[in-house]
């Protein structure tokens, strides 16, 4: 049997095989509403991770964005203003997204009043996920 013809398929398996792909979200008002952090390794070999937040609002929009790429502990705090905008904190980051329609930018300087504070996406029991401030015992809901 000749394998020579499977070698290449059998060397991007190897290469694939360490990729990793993990959202955990938070949603608002249903499943058709939500903020999604995307944490991404897309080699075996690479360094921390890759960040995405996905900002959904069906039927009207659906939009991603990157995010500064993470060690590898990913922690990103959410909070909801008074008006209803989402500002999210990863270490000295500190970004405003809103879902009317699906934006995202970065601030320049930290928000002097970020909001309520409602859980972060971090891991929790080896699993990526949002953990509210309820569940939050290794964060800002203590």
């Amino acid at each position: 049997m000749n394998l020579r013809p499977l070698l290449p398929v059998l060397l991007l398996a190897a290469l694939l095989a360490g990729c990793t792909k993990e959202p955990a979200g938070f949603m608002i008002e249903g499943g058709n509403h939500s903020l999604t952090v995307e944490r991404n390794k897309p080699y075996a070999w690479s360094d921390g991770w890759e960040l995405d937040l996905i900002v959904t609002r069906y039927p009207e929009c659906q939009r991603r964005h990157s995010l500064k790429k993470a060690g590898e502990k990913v922690r990103v705090d959410l909070y909801r203003t008074p008006t209803g905008a989402f500002i999210l904190n990863q270490g000295k980051r500190w970004y405003v997204a809103e879902t009317k329609d699906c934006r995202m930018q970065q601030f320049e300087d930290e928000p002097p009043e970020p909001g309520e504070y409602l859980g972060a996406f971090r891991v929790k029991n080896d699993v990526f996920a949002f953990v509210p401030t309820k569940d939050d015992k290794n964060g800002k809901g203590e």
